[in-house]
């Protein structure tokens, strides 16, 4: 779900975009913004009631998507793109800095990385005397463990903890990458533990060791695809059906939901899939008389009982 803060911030990108190349096809600016073209024609249709100061007080923007070509006019005063916030130049460098640990050739990273300092520092988001580093929990000793074991072609020993079930596990991974998502720095590799392709949070290895065995990832063993997000779910998940009043509706837009229906008055009832569903039991005990869990039932029995032991401790 798209929300309106989301949708303003691509209607102000996307008026640039089009003015700057005077006419341009719905399918090819859809792709662009990574959108259906419905959602452009519907964004398109929301530019009909904005009104610019200039070139005249109160001037509405022209704008015309007939035959499949966006035409836009009359948008002269916010047709230059969008300059960096000091928020996000900084989040962007964050984000190049991980990158730029990551195996391969750097330079364009690190090209890129000094155009955006040099540009922030002139325009005043940031220092352009101060240098923005990342300096990860473990110091960047397991990346550098695992750049070796990948360089080396070896298997490594891992204790990782598993934040979902807060208990720590030993295992012999062979890596195939290391990968940034969402900010984080993971490792892929085929766990010989659960033989299957698993991701790692770097950050959450609490120790590596590089075996003096050579790496063996199965031919059946493939990458995962992250370019819609880490967790994406599965029909093998167990489906939950939760009832949210206004104060918990920003669940359906911070978790992925299969379907999310709107009740008024700032309800919403979602559906979303989970392979543990011991993360919703957490969610629902923390948000109390603000969500309801509708199914499964066995969830929402679970729940109440974990929610009538916590009382009695008041009594």
């Amino acid at each position: 779900m798209v929300t309106s803060a989301e949708r303003l911030r691509r209607l102000l990108a996307l008026v640039p975009y089009v003015v700057s190349r005077k006419a341009v096809g719905l399918a090819e600016t859809a792709i662009a913004f990574g959108m259906t073209e419905r959602e452009l024609v519907d964004d398109l249709n929301l530019v009909w009631c904005v009104e610019l100061k200039a070139p005249e007080p109160y001037c509405p923007i022209d704008l015309s998507y007939e035959g499949g070509e966006i035409v836009v006019s009359q948008a002269e005063s916010i047709a230059r793109p969008l300059r960096l916030a000091a928020d996000e130049a900084s989040a962007l460098l964050v984000a190049l800095r991980m990158l730029a640990e990551l195996p391969g050739d750097g330079s364009a990273v690190a090209r890129l990385i000094a155009k955006i300092e040099e540009a922030a520092g002139a325009a005043g988001a940031a220092s352009a005397q101060g240098t923005i580093q990342i300096v990860p929990p473990n110091g960047g000793v397991v990346a550098a463990q695992v750049r070796e074991a990948l360089a080396e072609g070896r298997r490594v020993h891992l204790r990782h903890y598993v934040h979902g079930r807060d208990e720590v596990t030993e295992r012999d991974v062979d890596p195939m990458r290391l990968l940034v998502v969402e900010g984080r720095t993971y490792l892929e590799g085929w766990c010989r533990r659960a033989e299957g392709v698993r991701l790692f949070r770097l950050d959450r290895v609490l120790e590596l060791t590089i075996l003096d065995v050579p790496r063996q990832v199965p031919a059946e063993a493939t990458e995962r695809d992250v370019d819609q997000g880490l967790f994406l779910p599965s029909e093998s998940d167990e489906r939950v059906e939760l009832e949210l009043s206004a104060p918990a509706s920003w669940v359906a837009e911070y978790y992925p939901c299969e379907s999310v229906t709107e009740l008024g008055e700032g309800r919403r009832r979602v559906v979303l899939r989970t392979p543990d569903t011991r993360w919703v039991r957490r969610l629902a005990l923390r948000l109390g008389e603000d969500a309801r869990v509708l199914s499964p039932a066995s969830l929402a029995e679970e729940i109440r009982a974990a929610a009538a032991a916590a009382l009695t401790l008041y009594d």
